[in-house]
């Protein structure tokens, strides 16, 4: 039976000072997920200080989807969580590699206060292993994709290889551990090479510059990795 994979729009690749018209115009074309990225000062250098609560304040009275903070950090205390909540966020999604043990407890814990679901992210070439004991707990597990095989050296990274054979494997443990949890793919894709990702199983692919920077505007964006992900799952999973 064909799959119904969401479509995250994520804001990596956007005009900020026009942030809430090109939500609204996402949203309303059809995205699933607003994907709001975060950075501090250390991870992602080139984005620093990027996103926080006032854009999640700023997009949220212009759609009604559910907006994830997707934020790269080294830290996370209960106010940044509670003013992401505050703000209108559903979902925190942090870096599996900075928060191990008792800190993630925590955090998973303060999320659930605020009404609020929790993911995990690994990054790039980070071993699956690192969710293995979280995943029982959280809401998404997310894949970033991207990598070195296919890049112009500016944007339009690719999407490394070895990242189809971590979400088959990502795919078998949420099934056999938690198939509430949600698999979500981030990095590199496209309307014009998604095709072998949807064959991994995900059910949330995030789409930043295939949706912002497509050439004939966000809306045709939308539309064009909506067809691209039903004809994909058409031809893996059947009608």
């Amino acid at each position: 039976m064909k799959k119904y994979i969401k479509i995250a729009a994520g804001l990596a690749h956007v005009d900020y000072g026009h942030i809430a018209d090109i939500v609204k115009e996402a949203s309303d074309a059809g995205a699933d997920y607003i994907h709001s990225d975060a950075a501090d000062m250390y991870d992602l250098r080139n984005m620093q200080l990027m996103g926080g609560h006032q854009i999640i304040e700023g997009i949220r009275p212009v759609t009604d989807k559910p907006i994830e903070c997707h934020i790269y950090t080294r830290e996370c205390d209960r106010l940044f969580i509670e003013k992401i909540a505050a703000a209108g966020a559903n979902m925190l999604i942090i870096p599996a590699e900075q928060f191990l043990g008792a800190p993630l407890a925590y955090i998973i814990n303060y999320c659930r206060e605020f009404g609020m679901k929790v993911g995990l992210t690994i990054g790039c070439y980070t071993p699956l292993s690192f969710v293995e004991e979280a995943i029982y707990d959280i809401d998404r597990l997310h894949i970033v994709t991207h990598g070195v095989d296919e890049t112009d050296g500016k944007d339009n990274w690719g999407w490394r290889r070895s990242s189809v054979d971590l979400v088959r494997r990502a795919r078998a443990l949420i099934n056999e551990k938690n198939p509430k949890c949600e698999l979500a793919v981030d990095g590199g894709l496209r309307a014009d090479n998604l095709s072998e990702m949807i064959a991994a199983e995900p059910d949330v692919v995030i789409l930043s510059s295939g949706i912002f920077k497509y050439k004939e505007g966000i809306t045709a964006g939308v539309k064009a990795c909506r067809e691209a992900i039903n004809t994909a799952s058409i031809q893996y999973f059947g009608e």
